[in-house]
């Protein structure tokens, strides 16, 4: 009987740590998510989330934390994006489409010739129930640092997205936040890789700000909203993989899609 309270205790436990991630990353995602969905930006979210597996290889070369692996490596595509603007005659989705299927690549070679082995599927489709306690507060702590930023920036981001020139002559260093927020889409690649995975990560951004964009009229709610829809999608996801014995990511990503599917039906009711 003490062993079956204890085995209790300790699924909760992960479950706990699991949704309190999940839910974190997804109030980080809202915001984000809402920011590429204006700008256009998707397309470029999901190219740099494939290069976070190249990030991942090099964390692991080099001994140090993945996650700052990821960050080095999603700067270094947006310099190589910029670069290449700026030089080539390609256009923007084309460049993209190249470096993200290319660092794709290079990642999952550089991995397969590691000694050690490592959980390929773990990192492309995310693996939440294994968050250790450690792992959780990181989250947590980092998912606030990207907060505290994004509201910090918020006037200044929301001008620069209605109009670049304008933005420009009101004072805003347009390059130094455009940089800011690549580091801070950076930094939730890495710490989301583990909750929902490099190729179903921007989905947990995009899917939620695509359904609040349905309902809400300004940005400051159309934010808000696309938080509570991700982490009501964390909730239901989490639920649902324990229930039908499923993977936790797709699950998640599901959950989001049917919200989604849901306010469209509202919306043209």
């Amino acid at each position: 009987m003490r062993m079956i309270i204890t085995m209790v205790a300790v699924m909760s436990n992960f479950i706990i740590q699991a949704m309190l991630a999940g839910i974190f990353i997804a109030l980080a995602a809202g915001p984000m998510g809402c920011f590429l969905v204006w700008r256009r930006m998707a397309y470029f979210g999901d190219s740099m989330s494939h290069s976070a597996l190249v990030g991942i290889a090099l964390g692991i070369s080099m001994g140090v934390s993945y996650s700052l692996g990821i960050m080095l490596v999603c700067i270094l595509f947006a310099v190589a994006l910029g670069s290449l603007e700026l030089k080539g005659n390609l256009a923007t989705d084309t460049l993209l489409g190249i470096l993200a299927h290319s660092s794709l690549s290079l990642g999952l070679i550089w991995i397969s010739l590691m000694s050690h082995p490592i959980n390929l599927e773990a990192i492309l489709f995310g693996d939440i129930l294994t968050i250790t306690y450690h792992e959780c507060m990181v989250i947590v702590l980092g998912v606030l640092i990207i907060l505290g930023c994004i509201f910090k920036m918020w006037p200044k981001l929301i001008l620069l997205t209605l109009h670049e020139d304008l933005a420009f002559a009101e004072g805003v260093h347009v390059k130094k936040i455009k940089w800011i927020f690549m580091a801070l889409l950076s930094m939730m690649v890495a710490f989301s890789v583990q909750v929902i995975g490099i190729l179903l990560l921007m989905s947990l951004m995009i899917i939620p700000a695509a359904t609040a964009r349905q309902w809400a009229r300004t940005p400051l709610s159309m934010s808000l909203l696309a938080m509570l829809i991700g982490a009501l999608s964390v909730v239901l996801g989490i639920w649902g993989s324990m229930q039908f014995d499923v993977p936790s990511a797709p699950c998640i990503v599901l959950c989001a899609t049917l919200l989604f599917m849901s306010s469209l039906l509202r919306s043209s009711a």
